[in-house]
Formats: structure tokens, sequence, C-alpha cells
């Protein structure tokens, strides 16, 4: 049987409690009620998306930035508004906002410094 496609989407995160609160403050995700203790899941659809905490072995550290070569989109409805909230609060903006083929989209560094591209065109 052939893969179907993405169905989870994880980052592990240094400090889980910071992460959580920055995901919910400026993106306004939910957090949902499954989840391992490890792990903080988010209501979204209609892929999952968590943050967890380091997997013992891994070194975030070790590059630049985590998820070097992982392009990671997340959608949403008012991209301006996430942005503007982010640069009033000296978050790092890795790329302005710019309208394009998938709407406003800009780029920002979450405070493990994973680089996610919102975009506000489903």
């Amino acid at each position: 049987m052939p893969v179907t496609g993405p169905d989870f989407l994880s980052l592990q995160v240094g400090d889980l409690a910071a992460s959580q609160a920055f995901y919910e403050n400026y993106l306004g995700l939910v957090r949902s009620p499954a989840g391992p203790p490890h792990a903080v899941v988010f209501d979204t659809h209609p892929i999952a998306f968590a943050l967890r905490d380091i997997v013992p072995g891994t070194d975030l550290a070790s590059a630049d930035h985590p998820g070097i070569g992982a392009a990671i989109w997340l959608h949403a409805t008012d991209v301006q508004e996430i942005h503007d909230a982010l640069v009033a609060d000296a978050h790092t903006i890795v790329s302005e906002p710019i309208d394009g083929p998938f709407g406003r989209t800009f780029t920002f560094a979450d405070p493990d410094g994973y680089r996610i591209t919102l975009h506000d065109r489903a």
C-alpha cells in the first residue's frame, strides 16, 4: 500500500512550556486534549502539529538553526497581524511579508530557531 501523504509534524524544542506559549500566543494555536506527557499536540487540520521534548542524543545547537533543509509552512488567516505582533515583541523575522502565489507570506524564527513560513492562501 502506498503512502498517502503527510499526517503528523512534530518539532523538538528546548523548553516545551515556552514554545507552547509562543505558538498559542502568536499563532493562536489551541492545544488538543490528545498527546503524551512529553509533547503538546495542537488541534490543527488536516495535519497534526506538535511540539515535544528533545529526544536524547539530539543536538539542536549543532547547526545554525534546527530544521535545516526542511520547509515548514503553516496556513494562517491573518498573516500580517501575526507578523506585526512578532515584530512588536522583537522576534526574528527571516523574510519580510510578500504577496505571491501562496498569498501573503513571511518567515520567522521560533524560540528554538526553526524557520516557520506563514501564508494565507489555502
